[in-house]
């Protein structure tokens, strides 16, 4: 790892450059563009000085500005900052009892997941210039890289390989049952969008990216297997798609984004895999006949409205997860087990499968 500033190795637990001065940059688990989100927001303060700390109004701007495309990220500490966070943190004279102080508001009064907190402090501090190590960081990827290659020979994905586009997609217009051929990799974003005749989609084995409002308003979209091999699905994928009934997220899939299943009235039935880490906003709202709905531990981060609309729904957590702080924090039902214990096997008890 290398000083952004001067090039100088840096020690892995570093967070100042000995040569320089500056500050370490580090991504949070989770939350992969920290690094970026840091520099964004060190470029804001050269710019437009300390002095926006104390307007909210102009800070909040400012982030639009600068972290146009971090919607997650953006919206999370536009969040803190409305909420005080930041404020706070700059009242408290000692830098370990302000980071102390901050933690502890977001976990037990704001519901926050571990990793988001992080995040956030990473952010502040970067920003106010205080050195922080976070107990979180993700590794490098010389780091990650070295501890895979321990493991196995890596093989690199690439998505992009064979792209269907959109002009690939027209001659399915009139079709009710789509197969797609083997080989393809990514469906570009708004490939079926309004195909109102659509009723089942079957994708390859080497699928491995759903591109954002793919199936969008496929008004008579019942069914669509979504293969192993899937590793992304993108904003908006099957949003009004009022006829799907059944969804199975498959295993390495890590996050479902924005919008992903909104207004899918008919959908009762999904299936989470333990990879799934996030769950963002609007993503299910809507979906009015969603009743049961089992989410692992592996979630660490719930957006605002990701649930609403939704008159029906229980969700069964494990006890003291996040997910049951979010839900209780929300006004959603919630079913919980102690941990080692099966959420499939409560829900299956419930007669729900």
């Amino acid at each position: 790892m290398q000083c952004e500033n001067c090039q100088v190795e840096l020690a892995a637990e570093e967070t100042v450059c000995p040569e320089c001065g500056a500050l370490v940059v580090q991504n949070v688990e989770g939350f992969r563009n920290t690094k970026e989100v840091q520099r964004r927001l060190k470029q804001m303060i050269d710019n437009h000085g300390k002095k926006v700390f104390s307007d909210k109004v102009k800070f909040v701007a400012l982030l639009n500005d600068y972290v146009p495309e971090f919607e997650k990220e953006r919206g999370l500490l536009k969040n803190m900052c409305d909420s005080g966070v930041l404020a706070d943190m700059i009242k408290e004279p000692n830098k370990e009892m302000a980071v102390m102080n901050a933690k502890g508001y977001m976990l037990g009064k704001l519901f926050l997941s571990e990793n988001a907190v992080e995040f956030v402090i990473v952010c502040f501090t970067y920003m106010l210039g205080w050195p922080y190590l976070s107990t979180l960081r993700e590794k490098e990827p010389e780091e990650a890289a070295e501890a895979e290659t321990k493991k196995k020979k890596i093989t690199p994905i690439n998505i992009e390989e064979k792209v269907f586009f959109p002009i690939d997609a027209t001659k399915y217009r009139l079709f009710g049952n789509v197969n797609i051929p083997e080989g393809y990799t990514k469906i570009e974003a708004f490939s079926f969008d309004k195909f109102g005749f659509l009723r089942t989609v079957h994708l390859p084995s080497t699928m491995l990216c759903i591109g954002d409002y793919a199936f969008s308003e496929c008004k008579h979209l019942k069914s669509i297997n979504l293969p192993e091999s899937l590793k992304i699905i993108k904003q908006g994928a099957f949003s009004q798609c009022s006829k799907l009934t059944v969804i199975n997220i498959p295993k390495g899939v890590l996050e479902i984004e924005d919008n992903t299943f909104q207004f899918c009235q008919n959908l009762e039935v999904i299936e989470f895999p333990s990879t799934v880490g996030s769950i963002g906003a609007c993503a299910f709202q809507g979906c009015e006949k969603l009743r049961k709905l089992f989410l692992p531990d592996s979630i660490k981060f719930i957006e605002n409205d990701a649930f609403s609309y939704c008159p029906n729904i229980t969700i069964t957590c494990y006890e003291n997860s996040y997910v049951h702080r979010y839900c209780t924090n929300a006004g959603i039902a919630v079913e919980t087990v102690s941990e080692g214990k099966s959420l499939r096997a409560k829900i299956v008890k419930g007669g729900i499968f």
